[in-house]
């Protein structure tokens, strides 16, 4: 046993020191902005997020509402779209949906109009599938900690068969709503119909993200505690439920936003302590409230050994999920301005109600049945109430599946200048961080005409600002380990139209200079 704690104890910790630091994606900003009107039709679309993401759909409706077909490439932490040459005069709409690295699609549009704005973009439309999807992760959920936890309970503290109907439906609901949420994700990732569920495309996209491994893992321990149930032996049962338990943990440190936010080392282990604490303490409510309802005579001792251990876990579950909201929410105010916010408003509320059930169960019911046995009916509303809130807790969890944590949307408040300067030869992107009057840090991303990586042996930043006498300033550009050149700490004093020119050596004897206007602010 203690072979098999220490190998998941390393594979916890390689899990969390192997992930890069996941968060969100976020759309900054895109060339050409959103909503903006243009004289001449671009020749590309640039959407820019904070960190790098997989395209899955990517559509353009134009400004006679017909749908074109599009070339798209994903480049960093940008997606390249490259637009017919034939688009009409008037508003264009592109609709992108991206897999973030938390393995969540992160979908939306903007618009941008040739000429004048003849339209407006679509309203949103709510899919019938997010109902199915927030369904089935609350199935999920059922599975492990209802499931898992009850068949924990039924080994270790039980030993026998109370609460075996709910706890063995919760399993059986948990490894439907596992595969279930498998071809729910790629039908998300990829805009499908639910009829495409039949086939293999949706489930190779969802596979292809980390919600993936996640699931996968959640239906081999659904499984698992399933076999459990059936054990000749209790030390096999022992050793499958501690196994099963374990694997909650990591099923929830693989995916997911609270798993995926930085720092890593201290989220992925917060999450496997918040998930297996949640497991112990939700898996023993239907046994309890089985042995109570038919005054088990074993009934006394299993409240003590469950209380035993429920104190300190249930404050590990508070601590973890406490330090976990403050490094999603960043601020006291995203708790009433944002939609996960008021989720996680609402989660408290409730998990502060459980708590208080809790300690009526242990402080005063708990005693009163370990005088006398007889008397259950206090203990056994109080446990059908934990029930009720643990519900309605788990429903609002599964709710953030569709909104990006504050400390995601927060990334697009800070996001730099972008400057796309595109010709037939060559076309730069230019990120300028923070933008405005003071030290900036200059990305420059050198590429050639179809998007491809543009190698250079030198690259040169110049600055100057006609309209205020200041004369060019050249800084040399460093490349760096991403592959862009790098440009720090150029001053830029004073704010206004500065004039930025990019000189790029190709080779021994050939130069690629290209130019563009930056607003500083």
């Amino acid at each position: 046993m203690a072979r098999v704690l220490a190998g998941l104890a390393a594979l916890l910790s390689a899990l969390c020191i192997a992930s890069a630091a996941w968060a969100h994606a976020t759309l900054l900003s895109s060339e050409p902005a959103d909503g903006s009107v243009l004289t001449l039709p671009p020749k590309m679309v640039q959407l820019h997020f904070n960190e790098s993401v997989a395209r899955a759909v990517i559509g353009v409706i134009d400004a006679d509402g017909k749908a074109r077909d599009v070339a798209t490439r994903a480049v960093g932490q940008s997606v390249l779209i490259v637009l017919p040459d034939d688009l009409p005069q008037g508003t264009q709409i592109v609709s992108y949906r991206v897999v973030s690295q938390d393995g969540h699609p992160v979908a939306g549009s903007l618009v941008f109009s040739i000429g004048a704005v003849t339209g407006a973009a679509p309203p949103a439309k709510t899919s019938p599938q997010a109902v199915l999807i927030w369904l089935a992760r609350i199935g999920v959920y059922l599975g492990l900690f209802v499931g898992v936890g009850g068949a924990f309970f039924a080994a270790w503290i039980g030993q026998g068969p109370s609460g075996s109907t709910v706890s063995r439906g919760a399993l059986a609901v948990g490894l439907v709503s596992a595969v279930a949420s498998l071809g729910l994700q790629g039908l998300d990732l990829l805009n499908l119909p639910l009829g495409g569920i039949v086939t293999s495309a949706p489930w190779a996209s969802a596979l292809a993200t980390s919600l993936g491994p996640s699931l996968l893992m959640a239906i081999v321990v659904v499984a698992i505690a399933w076999y459990a149930w059936k054990s000749p032996g209790i030390l096999i049962a022992r050793v499958l439920t501690t196994l099963c338990m374990a694997g909650v943990g990591l099923s929830l440190a693989m995916s997911g936003h609270a798993a995926t936010a930085s720092p890593q080392w201290l989220t992925r282990p917060l999450l496997f302590l918040h998930g297996v604490a949640a497991a112990y303490w939700i898996g023993a409510l239907a046994p309890l409230a089985t042995m109570a309802r038919w005054r088990n005579d074993d009934l006394p001792r299993v409240l003590k050994q469950f209380s035993g251990l429920a104190i300190p876990l249930v404050g590990l579950l508070v601590l973890s999920g406490l330090v976990l909201s403050i490094i999603q929410l960043g601020s006291v105010r995203a708790l009433i301005e944002t939609q996960y916010g008021i989720l996680l408003s609402v989660k408290l509320a409730l998990v502060i109600l459980l708590l208080g059930l809790a300690a009526l169960n242990r402080f005063v019911c708990t005693p009163a049945v370990v005088a006398n046995y007889e008397n259950t009916r206090p203990l056994l509303g109080a446990i059908l109430l934990e029930c009720a809130l643990v519900v309605c807790i788990l429903a609002v969890v599964a709710g953030w599946r569709f909104t990006p944590p504050p400390r995601a949307s927060a990334a697009s408040v800070a996001a730099p200048l972008s400057v796309h300067i595109h010709t037939d030869a060559a076309m730069f992107q230019v990120l300028v961080s923070p933008g405005k009057v003071g030290a900036n840090d200059f990305v420059l991303q050198l590429m050639t005409g179809d998007a491809a990586l543009l190698p250079a042996k030198e690259a040169t930043l110049i600055m100057s600002l006609p309209e205020r006498g200041i004369e060019p300033m050249e800084r040399r550009a460093a490349l760096g380990p991403d592959g862009y050149w790098h440009v720090r700490g150029v001053a830029l004093p004073l704010a206004g139209r500065w004039h930025m020119r990019i000189e790029a050596l190709v080779s021994d004897f050939e130069k690629v200079t290209l130019q563009d206007e930056l607003q500083v602010r």
